[in-house]
C-alpha cells in the first residue's frame, strides 16, 4: 500500500487540461498534492519525509475522469444482469435470455441494452416473446435508453401493470423497476453499488455524479461510506420524492426535498468522498422511445411528438424550493419543447446564474443555447449518444440535424459543459465518450457525423469536458484538476491521448487509477 507521503516521478503529466499545465513530478501527502517539480527534487523530498517514490517511466498522467451523470445502482444491476447490447433480432434476444435464465437462480431475471432499431424484425420484443422462454419467474428487459422495457406475464402480475404487449414506458416502466428494487435487500444494493464503483474506477473514473438516487440507494451508500468501503468520490443528486403512478403529475410528493430543506442540507453536504449535491428532475423521456417532447412531430412518426413528464408550474415550484434550499438542480431535458419549458421555468422562478444543470440537451436550438448562457445554466451531455442513436437524423429529419448534440456550439458559447455516460445507458468507459465527442461517429458512418462535422470537439476540448469543466459543473474546484492543495486523483494511461490518432482514442487503456494518492 502506498505510504501517506509519496513522490511520483518521471511523468508525462497534464495537471489542468484547460490551461496547459504540464508537470514532470509531484509530491503527495495525506491525499493532497503538496508541490510539483523535477523528478530529482520530488524524489529527494519524498525520501526526506520518510515516504516512497513511484516512477512512472515517462507514462502519461492525467487528472481522473469525472462522470457528471450516471446511475450507480443501475450500473451495478446491469453488471449483474443479461447484457443485450448489440442484439440483432428478437430470436437472438430469446436465445440469450434462455441461456442466461438456465444459469441464474435469482428471483427476478433482468436484461438490459436492447434496441429495436437493430432488430431484423423491425419491431419491439413483447410479453409473448419473453413468456415463451420464462413464465415462472418475473422477467424485465430494459431498452438501452432506460425509458422503456418489456415485462413477461409474471412481472406484469407482480407489478400490477396492465399491458397486453408487455411493453412499458416512462411511468409504468419506472413502476416495474421500483417493484424490483423493493425486492432487493440492503446487502443486495450494497453489492451492486460496490460492483459499479469497482468497474468505474478500473476505467479511470475518480468522481461520479450519481443522478436519480433514491433513499434506499442513499442508505446503501451511507452504509458503505461508514464502513470505509467507498474509494471513488460520489456526488449525489436525489429524486425530490416518490414518482406519481397516476400520471397526473411527475411526483406524488416532495418528501425527500422537504426533508433536505428541514434538515438544512445544502449542496456539498458531506465529506470529500460522499456529498449530497442536489436534486434530479426527469422532465421528459428519450428520442429512442419517442417520449422526448419536441416542438414539432417526429419525422419518422408524424403522429407522435413526445410529451413532458412534468408541468411547468410543478417544475417551477421545485426549482424555487431546491434553489431556495441551496441545492443544485439537475434537470433531464432531451426534446427542444422540454428545454423551452425548463428555460421558461427558471426564468419565471427568477433563478439566474446559480449554476444549475440541464442534462442531455439532445435537441438544442441555437436560440436555446443563447438562453442557457443568459440564465447562467450548465450543460451535462452524453457524447456517445451520437453513435448509439445512429437513427437520430431519421427521427428528427435533416432540417433539424444541426440541433442534435451541438457540443462545439455549447462550448464556444462559454457555457460550462461536462461529460457523462448516463451509464448503464452508455458504456461507462471514458475513452468511448472522448472518441465519440471527437469523431461524432465518422468511422462508423453515422449520418450525423456527415451532417454536423463542425460540432466535433478536439481531443483537448473533450478531455477538458471530462476533467476541469466537469469539476465546474459539479461545483467542486478540487476535482478534475491536479493542483497544489488539491486532491491527488489521477490516472496513468497507456499513451499520450493528445498525440493519438482519433480513430484509436477508444483503445487507450487506463493502467492505474489513484484516488487521494492511493491506488484503487
Amino acid at each position: 500500500m502506498t505510504s501517506r507521503v509519496t513522490g511520483f516521478i518521471n511523468c508525462n503529466g497534464f495537471g489542468n487540461v484547460g490551461e496547459d499545465h504540464f508537470f514532470e513530478a509531484f509530491l503527495v501527502a495525506h491525499g493532497k498534492i503538496i508541490s510539483f517539480g523535477s523528478s530529482k527534487d520530488i524524489a529527494e523530498k519524498a525520501k526526506s519525509l520518510g515516504g516512497e517514490v513511484v516512477d512512472f517511466n515517462g507514462k502519461c498522467v492525467l487528472p481522473g475522469f469525472v462522470d457528471s451523470h450516471l446511475h450507480i445502482d443501475e450500473l451495478g444491476m446491469y453488471l449483474n444482469s443479461l447484457d443485450l447490447r448489440g442484439t440483432r433480432s428478437v430470436s437472438e434476444l430469446q436465445e440469450k435470455l434462455q441461456n442466461f435464465a438456465s444459469k441464474v437462480t435469482t428471483s427476478w431475471i433482468l436484461g438490459h441494452g436492447w434496441d429495436q432499431e437493430l432488430f431484423i424484425e423491425k419491431r419491439w420484443p413483447t410479453k409473448d416473446d419473453l413468456d415463451a422462454i420464462e413464465d415462472k419467474r418475473p422477467v424485465m428487459i430494459s431498452r438501452v435508453c432506460l425509458h422503456a422495457g418489456v415485462l413477461n406475464s409474471k412481472a406484469l402480475e407482480i407489478s400490477g401493470i396492465s399491458s397486453p404487449s408487455g411493453i412499458v414506458v416512462e411511468g409504468d416502466f419506472q413502476r416495474a423497476r421500483d417493484v424490483f428494487k423493493q425486492s432487493l435487500s440492503l446487502e443486495d444494493l450494497k453489492k451492486m453499488i460496490k460492483d459499479a464503483l469497482r468497474h468505474a474506477s478500473n476505467l479511470g473514473l475518480t468522481c461520479l455524479g450519481f443522478v436519480s438516487c433514491d433513499e434506499r440507494a442513499l442508505s446503501a451508500l451511507m452504509s458503505l461510506w461508514r464502513d470505509g468501503e467507498i474509494a471513488t468520490k460520489i456526488r449525489v443528486y436525489l429524486e425530490p420524492g416518490r414518482r406519481c403512478l397516476t400520471g397526473e403529475r411527475m411526483y406524488e410528493d416532495n418528501e425527500i426535498l422537504q426533508a433536505l430543506v428541514n434538515l438544512g442540507i445544502k449542496r456539498g453536504f458531506g465529506d470529500e468522498m460522499l456529498k449530497v449535491q442536489g436534486i434530479k428532475i426527469l422532465a421528459d423521456g428519450s428520442l429512442g422511445a419517442r417520449t422526448a417532447w419536441l416542438t414539432a412531430p417526429y419525422s419518422d412518426k408524424p403522429d407522435q411528438q413526445g410529451f413532458p413528464n412534468i408541468g411547468k408550474s410543478e417544475l417551477a415550484t421545485l426549482i424555487a424550493q431546491a434553489d431556495g434550499a441551496g441545492l443544485q438542480l439537475a434537470i433531464h431535458g432531451i426534446g427542444d419543447a422540454t428545454i423551452d419549458m425548463i428555460l421558461d421555468a427558471f426564468n419565471d422562478s427568477k433563478v439566474y446564474n446559480r449554476g444549475h444543470r440541464i442534462e442531455h440537451l439532445s435537441a438544442l436550438r441555437p436560440d436555446q443555447i443563447k438562453r442557457l448562457k443568459e440564465l447562467g445554466l450548465y450543460a451535462s451531455v452524453q457524447p456517445h449518444f451520437v453513435i448509439s442513436d445512429r437513427w437520430a437524423i431519421e427521427r428528427l429529419g435533416p432540417e433539424r440535424a444541426s440541433f442534435i448534440h451541438p457540443f462545439k456550439s455549447i462550448l464556444e458559447s462559454g457555457i460550462p459543459m461536462a461529460f457523462g455516460t448516463d451509464a448503464p445507458v452508455e458504456d461507462v468507459n471514458p475513452w468511448q465518450t472522448v472518441y465519440a465527442a471527437v469523431t461524432r461517429g465518422k468511422f462508423e458512418d453515422i449520418p450525423l457525423a456527415q451532417a454536423t462535422p463542425t460540432e466535433a470537439l478536439s481531443i483537448k476540448e473533450a478531455i477538458y469536458c471530462y476533467t476541469k469543466a466537469a469539476g465546474t459543473v459539479m461545483q467542486d474546484p478540487y476535482i478534475g484538476v491536479l493542483k497544489e492543495g488539491g486532491f491527488a486523483d489521477f490516472i496513468v494511461v497507456s499513451e499520450d491521448p493528445f498525440k493519438a490518432d482519433p480513430a484509436r482514442l477508444k483503445d487507450i487503456k487506463v493502467l492505474k487509477t489513484y484516488v487521494n494518492g492511493m491506488p484503487v
